[in-house]
């Protein structure tokens, strides 16, 4: 009586795909089909076989799924800094382009990016049987890490890559920087200081290359740089800086949380946005719509990234190593921070 009752109040039994397609009246290569979304089934015949997967509580078996077909559908996914929101999107746009393709994305998130932390997350995510492995790079320290790697599996790299190499996919941080300086210089300003991001981050530094280059082509000079370390902090204190300088009539920030510890700045000092010093951000986070004033940035396409690492990792899968991917062209986004320079100037 004792064994009856451990066995009733024993942890239930997860039920098996063989009575999914008992209940559905289907079979098993059915469920089977259903399962992996072919388009071979009647959508009547899916729609039972979903049902009878609904209501006996049917979950895939990873290990045997694996041991099965010798693949796991499963991509695994390095990166840092997730409390930023550049890399927390780009996370989020490959777990999404990976369901779109019927692919579990495992995300390991590092504090830092050290080559012991990177090795480790590699190590854990072979442990997932996963088929390839993305790898948000930001640093230059840690693109020369990831290249150190030496896997049996596919890599490919997004955030801080060069253009046109095999297995790597980004958004054109310098076009981006161009088309930000390139609207403030066509409002008519003519003293556009910079407040960059750490500069040993890839991104930070090709955007101050766009800042500089927009300049170039226009045969004019910059107006002062500024470091910042991507937090509102940091462009607060810039902004005080800027502030102090009557000669600067438009700032371009590096991101807009720094944007935004500029605004706060030159409030507190008494100079009107856009009416003495226009502001342009980069990022266009969700918020940047609700800065007072609302913030002119650039905007980057977190979801054609992560469809374009995806596709590239899924690509060499399929045995094609030298799969390239064009830089994703970035759009500015023009609000109420950026307007031509007063006379007063």
């Amino acid at each position: 009586m004792g064994e009856q009752r451990a066995r009733r109040n024993g942890p239930r039994r997860s039920p098996s795909m063989a009575e999914v397609a008992e209940r559905a009246g289907v079979s098993h290569q059915t469920v089977s089909r259903v399962l992996n979304d072919a388009s071979l089934v009647k959508e009547e015949t899916r729609l039972r076989v979903q049902s009878a997967i609904e209501e006996l509580g049917y979950r895939r078996n990873f290990a045997a799924r694996v041991l099965a077909t010798n693949r796991s559908r499963r991509i695994g996914m390095v990166t840092a800094h997730l409390a930023l929101h550049g890399p927390s999107m780009i996370a989020l746009g490959v777990q999404e382009a990976g369901h779109r393709e019927g692919y579990d994305v495992s995300l390991v998130g590092l504090s830092e990016f050290s080559l012991e932390a990177l090795q480790s997350a590699v190590d854990r995510l072979y442990d997932q049987a996963v088929e390839a492995i993305v790898v948000a790079v930001a640093h230059r320290e840690a693109a020369e890490m990831t290249r150190s790697l030496q896997l049996t599996i596919p890599l490919v790299t997004v955030q801080g890559v060069t253009a046109g190499a095999p297995l790597t996919a980004g958004i054109d941080q310098a076009a981006g920087a161009e088309l930000a300086v390139g609207h403030l210089l066509d409002l008519g300003h003519r003293k556009i200081a910079h407040l960059s991001g750490p500069l040993d981050w890839v991104e930070a530094d090709q955007r101050r290359a766009g800042w500089r280059r927009a300049h170039e082509r226009r045969g004019l000079l910059p107006g002062p740089e500024l470091d910042g370390d991507w937090s509102a902090d940091s462009g607060h204190a810039a902004g005080l800086m800027v502030a102090d300088d009557p000669d600067v009539t438009a700032v371009f920030a590096g991101n807009d949380s720094m944007a935004l510890g500029l605004l706060h700045a030159l409030h507190e000092r008494g100079r009107r946005v856009p009416d003495d010093i226009s502001v342009v951000g980069f990022d266009d986070v969700p918020e940047s719509a609700f800065y007072w004033p609302a913030l002119t940035t650039v905007s980057q396409d977190f979801s054609e990234l992560g469809r374009r690492a995806l596709d590239l990792a899924l690509a060499a899968v399929r045995g094609d190593e030298q799969a390239t991917a064009e830089p994703i062209e970035p759009t500015l986004t023009v609000r109420a921070s950026s307007a031509p320079p007063s006379r007063t100037s």
